[in-house]
């Protein structure tokens, strides 16, 4: 196989996205810049129930990166929505790690975290218990960069294209559709500077990256290069996924609909204007530490919640899974041959349990109070 089993994307933003010391402190639902009061958006018989569920760790995918699935759940704890609904959460910075993330949610050492809709798919062919739970779009992060001389991704044929250790499969799935003679490529590994690409370093024509990471640092560098996006090719992916521990899921399902619920209002927050991104990254900037780069992460935050924008989930509201998405990322995990024939896209479709975004909203609109 060319491609790793569990990926572990967000570890290359670790040295050019977030340059801040958090270790594994948490910061917790009654944190005193909470504006709420609890059970204020809840009935007494609800707010027993999530109480009864105890203790919740939500595990983000790389430390309080203003990643869309990591800056609304550090907000839904700063602006005290989780109190509001009478949830005790914790926050835990991911290392980035993915493969260690889907052990922790199926140990039930973490709750809920994001996990991408094909890695839901890959842990559980792999036998790691998780289930996914929602998703904000069927477009993904994984790009390819290239110089403004590359108008044609055939033009690559025979090159140089960089990578932080492997080609997203998504990105791949991108450039064998395009007509790239995959087996031309001359596949390099490179670091985490993204300005090797406009200066050819190496013979460099293309590399792979994430569409609010590198080309949001290449661009503030004053270097234009050119993104393709695999969902402009018609390539599944997903973004801001979640998935949780099967096991707490299946014991408090209402909880559950709750921590989406007390999410999906902070994200509509933290999107509503500049002045609420500010203050949501602010928040995120107070758990990380003095050299957590604001101006950046603002513009991850913008960056992802626009691709979200352009990119609804077909049918679904905001976190909705598409059916139809997962069925096509199994036909592209079978085409690299990441998973095994036995991971039918029915088989797969059961990993993801859509009742609980499905119960949090009357058609497009989120539900809140809760019941």
């Amino acid at each position: 196989m060319r491609h790793r089993l569990i990926r572990s994307g967000l570890a290359s933003l670790a040295a050019v996205a977030l340059t801040a010391g958090v270790a594994g402190c948490g910061a917790d639902s009654g944190d005193s810049t909470s504006t709420g009061s609890e059970g204020s958006a809840i009935s007494a018989e609800r707010c027993a129930e999530n109480k009864a569920a105890g203790k919740i760790t939500y595990l983000s995918g790389y430390q309080y990166q203003s990643s869309a699935s990591i800056l609304e759940y550090i907000a839904a704890s700063k602006l005290g929505y989780f109190k509001d609904l009478c949830l005790d959460v914790t926050l835990q910075p991911g290392s980035g790690d993915t493969a260690q993330n889907t052990k922790l949610l199926a140990s039930g050492k973490a709750t809920v975290g994001p996990v991408s809709e094909q890695d839901v798919i890959q842990a559980r062919a792999n036998g790691i218990d998780i289930t996914g739970i929602s998703s904000y779009s069927d477009a993904g992060l994984d790009i390819l960069m290239t110089n403004k001389d590359i108008t044609d991704l055939t033009q690559l044929d025979g090159k140089v294209v960089g990578h932080k250790g492997y080609v997203p499969a998504a990105v791949e799935a991108m450039m064998v559709k395009a007509g790239v003679k995959w087996s031309s490529l001359k596949l390099v590994k490179q670091g985490y500077d993204p300005s090797v690409l406009p200066r050819k370093q190496g013979g460099l024509e293309a590399l792979t990256g994430f569409v609010s990471n590198e080309p949001n640092q290449l661009k503030a560098a004053g270097d234009d290069v050119t993104v393709w996006k695999p969902i402009d090719y018609d390539v599944p992916s997903s973004l801001g996924a979640m998935a949780v521990n099967p096991a707490f899921a299946k014991a408090h399902p209402n909880t559950v609909e709750d921590i989406l619920r007390a999410a999906l209002y902070a994200y509509d927050y933290c999107s509503a204007s500049e002045a609420h991104i500010s203050e949501c990254v602010g928040y995120a900037a107070q758990l990380s530490g003095p050299t957590y780069d604001k101006k950046l992460n603002a513009t991850i935050w913008k960056t992802e919640t626009q691709v979200v924008k352009d990119n609804p989930t077909p049918g679904q509201p905001l976190g909705g899974v598409d059916p139809d998405n997962v069925a096509e990322l199994v036909d592209m995990l079978h085409q690299f041959e990441i998973v095994p024939s036995s991971v039918t896209a029915a088989k797969a479709k059961g990993w993801f349990d859509t009742s609980f975004v499905s119960a949090i909203y009357t058609g497009d609109k989120l539900v809140w109070p809760a019941p």
